[in-house]
């Protein structure tokens, strides 16, 4: 196994964002090896990944298989560590060496979540001002400790990524890192917001269904919770979907499709430690989630 990090990207028909995507990861000062899975694109996705040359390998799947197209990258990846962004996304120059530098140097470590910039302002992403909360607290440390991260921002250890199973292929996309986190977690390794390790984000518009997103990430969130929370937390927050949904469609759409989950769901519960769900509820309760 080579050293350092390797860069793995699941894409499905966005061949013009990829292509922008994988000309700033091949001008990368560290010269990462890129894997795309593509997932079942039908857009000239693997004619633009080979412009590339040897340094970007594509892996060609049959359908769409959502986040779990990542775990396959990662199986396939020949360094120690991967780092993981969208489509519409690349890593900064300088940010691959530095997390291979802090994830040598923590062995206790298994994800760094980067800074995300979006588009030309360069403006932070929400999520990353309340992973970064208070950074004080973290003065000590390279990083601020943190719970979640997103998936598309991320760095990984690939050892443990993998022993955790990745991610589930049940959950498809919207917010599949939430039970990834949690497992790694419970594993009892630590996971890292860092300011320094950027990532610029051009959103796309391609391949876009709000709705449809919003009504994965709230069924994936309530799996979550039913797979790994305490059942306090878990039912709360049924009663939470349940009052909400006679108002939201949407809601109620994804009420309806965690339900149908319902069987294998409780056939693989497995909650976390007391410990951890301690501190899953306060950083929900400063979140406001």
């Amino acid at each position: 196994m080579h050293d350092g990090c390797s860069v793995v990207i699941a894409t499905h028909n966005r061949a013009p964002e990829l292509r922008d995507s994988l000309q700033h990861l091949y001008d990368l000062p560290e010269r990462p090896a890129v894997l795309v899975v593509d997932n079942g694109s039908t857009d000239g996705t693997e004619g633009v990944c080979k412009q590339f040359g040897s340094r970007v390998q594509v892996l060609k799947l049959r359908r769409n298989i959502g986040a779990a197209a990542r775990t396959i990258g990662a199986r396939e990846a020949d360094t120690p560590y991967v780092a993981f962004c969208d489509d519409d996304c690349y890593w900064a120059a300088g940010a691959l060496e530095r997390a291979a530098q802090l994830l040598n140097a923590h062995a206790d470590v298994a994800v760094l979540n980067g800074r995300v910039l979006i588009g030309e302002s360069g403006r932070p992403d929400p999520a990353c001002d309340a992973m970064r909360g208070d950074a004080a607290s973290a003065r000590a440390l390279p990083g601020v400790p943190i719970v979640y991260f997103m998936a598309g921002a991320s760095v990984m250890r690939r050892a443990p990524f993998l022993d955790a199973g990745g991610y589930h292929q049940r959950y498809f996309i919207g917010a599949e890192e939430s039970l990834l986190a949690l497992d790694l977690a419970a594993n009892g390794w630590k996971l890292w917001y860092c300011d320094d390790l950027i990532v610029r984000h051009r959103p796309s518009a391609l391949n876009r269904d709000p709705e449809t997103r919003r009504r994965l990430v709230l069924r994936n969130r309530l799996w979550t919770a039913w797979l790994r929370r305490s059942w306090g937390t878990a039912i709360g927050l049924l009663a939470q979907y349940a009052r909400v949904a006679r108002s939201d469609r949407i809601v109620r759409a994804a009420l309806r499709d965690a339900i149908a989950g319902l069987p294998w769901v409780l056939r693989e519960r497995a909650p976390i430690p007391p410990d951890l769900e301690r501190r899953v509820r306060a950083l929900d309760r400063a979140l406001g989630l």
